[in-house]
Parts: structure tokens; C-alpha cells; sequence
């Protein structure tokens, strides 16, 4: 369809306004998640489940990466079944204007020995619904496949498949206390027309309106216009600014450090940074900056299923952590949260941070100063 370029200044609010307007948006986010003209605030320490139970790494040893289809409806739901907070999952949006819940820029398919790849925006729905296990039985989808970063391709296996869904499903089918961080899904490698963008945005924000209800709505993206568009178009759900943390570097600066991001969000009045947690590792002084800035900070990657790193975040005061090994990291959290038993300083002692059985590590201030140096030199090695 053609699409004329709008200025993103002239681009009109999508937000609902409530038949009582002195009603706080804290009614969205019923567990206690606070929005208002003071900032965006989180309760406690979150856990967000990756592509809701975890994401899949096919040719991982590792079972649990291959134990539940990513980004499905059964992955949602039962990541539900744990202590989560909410489950992260990537949206794009299809041909014909109805947005998608996939993470990857290609969808694979194999057919005679030969691979056929396509972009989530070429294909129409029903076509993205054709890949994978089918909704009817007997009805057989195209075999998909994935490829790995270094090219090779796998067949997507998993222990518990599941068929592709919509957004509009997620709202529908998953247990409407969790929250949902949306990540607003665009490849790294194409430079979108703004157009493009506010179109795109507000096909999702018009199922997110629509489906909602009290459910609490995080939004996320690397893109950074997106970023500033979706906060344009809209002021009830807090958007959240994604980076490497200068783990890897783009041609558009706004990607390649925490310092941008902040620069970004306070420009633009975003609510947060979620950020590779090595990024926060190797630059721990940024922390208090985003804190102090009133952001909110959260963090991903594969420390974040090591309880130690974790717990050690937490006392940096890291707002939550995106995880994939959602079991584990949501126990391990609890045990956390929990009053030292007495003794337990006793106990400890005799190492920095020793940790025996389930007990959880302590520090003084003077071992924490001693981490935060210690932390970034180790991640060089």
C-alpha cells in the first residue's frame, strides 16, 4: 500500500481517554506497576520470561532451550505457572496489516533440500500461518527451519511444539495477570521511511487498545525512531529503549552505548533502558546515571540464567532481568527476597559472597566496590 510521509510532530495520539478523567493510569497496571507524570516505576525486582518460556537454541546440548516452542501461546502460559512478572516477546507486522508474534528478520522453510527464506512484512497471514505445526489435524504446515548466526541451518525441533500465533491471540489466550513486554520487532540492517514507521506502530497499538484491558504493557525496541514514535502516538504504556550496551556497534550511533541510550530516553521522554547485561558489567557507573535520571533498568542475556549474576544486578539496583531458564531464575529470586536467617552473616564469613546451599551471598560496601572493579576486567578475559 502507499503510504504518505507524515511529520512525526503532526502524528495524533491513539490514547483512550477514560469516561472519568481523573481516574491515575496506575488502573493499567493493576500489580502495583506505577505510570504517571513522575516517571514509570517498578515494584520490586522483576523476572521477565525470554520469548516467554525461554528461547530456543536448536543445536544447544542443553534440553531446557529446546523444551518448549518460543514465542508461542504454550511457551506464554506456561511461563504463567512461575512467579514472572511478565514475558517478553518480539511483534512485526505482516503484509496485510496484522501483527505477528516471530522473533527472527527470515522465516525458513526446507522443501527438497533446498532452504527458502522470507521476511515476516512480505508475507500475508495466512502464508506466515502456513509455517510449522497446523491448527487443523491432519493438516500438514511448510518444515520450518532455523538458521544459526554463523549460517548453518537447523530443523526447529522442540519437545513441545506449538503452532504460530497473533498478538491478538496472546491478549486472548494467556493468563491476563501477566504483563507482556512487547518488542517492537524491525531489522537492524534496513533503514525504515518514517511512514513506514508510524504505520506499522499503530497497526500494533491499535490490537494493544483494542485487547489490553487491565493487563500491564511494556514496549521495547532497538530501532530508535520507533522508540520515539510509539512514545508519540502514545502515553499510556511506558516504552523502554533496548541496547547492547556497546557489545556491538551500529552505523546509528544512538545504538552504541549506554550514554546514547540515556541521552535518548531523556530527550524523548522514554521510561527505561533494557540493556545486554554485559554492557552493564563492563560499565557499572552507568547504573547510578540511569537511576539517577529517574529510568528504570532492566537487562538480557545469557548471565541472566546465573543466579550469582543476577543477585549481584539486584544489588547494584538493576530493576529486573529478561531470563531464559525461567524455573530456575524465578526460584532463585525468591530465595533472594527472602530475610536473612539468623546466623547466616556468620556463616558467610569466611569468603566474599560465599554461597552454600540456598543461602544468599552478602557483601559489605567495601567488597561490593571491590566487584563492580573486579566484574568489568573479568569480562575482558
Amino acid at each position: 500500500m502507499a503510504l504518505k510521509a507524515v511529520h512525526v510532530s503532526d502524528v495524533p495520539s491513539l490514547d483512550l481517554v477514560p469516561e472519568n478523567p481523573s481516574l491515575s493510569l496506575l488502573n493499567r497496571f493493576p500489580n502495583g506497576l506505577e505510570m504517571s507524570n513522575g516517571g514509570f516505576k517498578l515494584p520490586k525486582f522483576v523476572v521477565i520470561g525470554h520469548r516467554g518460556n525461554g528461547m530456543n537454541v536448536i543445536q544447544s546440548s542443553d534440553r531446557r532451550m529446546r523444551a518448549i516452542k518460543e514465542n508461542s501461546i504454550m511457551s506464554f502460559n506456561a511461563a504463567s505457572s512461575f512467579p514472572l512478572d511478565f514475558i517478553e516477546f518480539d511483534v512485526q507486522v505482516t503484509r496485510d496489516d496484522c501483527p505477528v508474534i516471530f522473533h527472527d528478520d527470515y522465516i525458513y522453510s526446507q522443501e527438497n533440500g533446498n532452504v527458502f527464506g522470507k521476511r515476516i512484512p512480505e508475507l500475508c497471514l495466512s502464508e506466515f500461518l502456513s509455517y510449522g505445526l497446523q491448527r487443523e489435524a491432519g493438516m500438514e504446515g511448510k518444515v520450518l527451519v532455523r538458521k544459526t548466526k554463523d549460517g548453518r541451518i537447523c530443523n526447529w525441533e522442540v519437545e513441545q511444539d506449538d503452532t504460530l500465533c497473533t498478538l491478538q491471540e496472546a491478549f486472548l489466550k494467556v493468563e491476563p495477570s501477566l504483563g507482556f513486554n512487547i518488542e517492537l520487532k524491525f531489522d537492524d540492517h534496513i533503514v525504515y521511511e518514517q511512514a513506514y514507521l508510524i504505520h506499522v506502530l499503530q497497526t500494533i497499538l491499535k490490537v494493544v487498545m483494542d485487547y489490553a484491558k487491565d493487563r500491564p504493557v511494556i514496549f521495547s525496541t532497538f530501532q530508535p525512531d520507533a522508540a520515539i514514535l510509539v512514545r508519540k502516538l502514545q502515553r499510556t504504556y511506558p516504552v523502554f529503549f533496548l541496547t547492547n550496551g556497546g557489545s556491538e556497534f551500529y552505523e546509528d550511533l544512538r545504538r552504541n552505548s549506554l550514554e546514547e541510550a540515556l541521552k535518548l530516553c531523556l530527550e524523548n521522554g522514554l521510561e527505561g533502558i533494557v540493556s545486554e547485561v554485559k554492557g552493564i558489567f563492563r560499565n557499572p557507573g552507568a547504573v547510578s546515571k540511569i537511576k539517577e535520571s529517574n529510568l528504570s533498568l532492566l537487562t538480557y542475556g545469557k548471565l541472566n540464567n546465573v543466579p550469582e549474576a543476577v543477585y549481584m544486578q539486584h544489588l547494584m539496583g538493576i530493576d529486573g532481568v529478561i531470563v531464559d531458564f525461567v524455573q530456575e531464575i524465578t526460584e532463585a529470586v525468591a530465595d533472594m527476597m527472602k530475610p536473612s536467617k539468623i546466623g547466616e552473616e556468620e556463616e558467610l564469613s569466611e569468603g566474599i559472597g560465599k554461597v552454600e546451599g540456598k543461602s544468599k551471598p552478602q557483601f559489605s560496601q567495601l567488597e561490593l566496590s571491590f566487584l563492580y572493579k573486579l566484574i568489568p576486567q573479568l569480562l575482558l578475559l
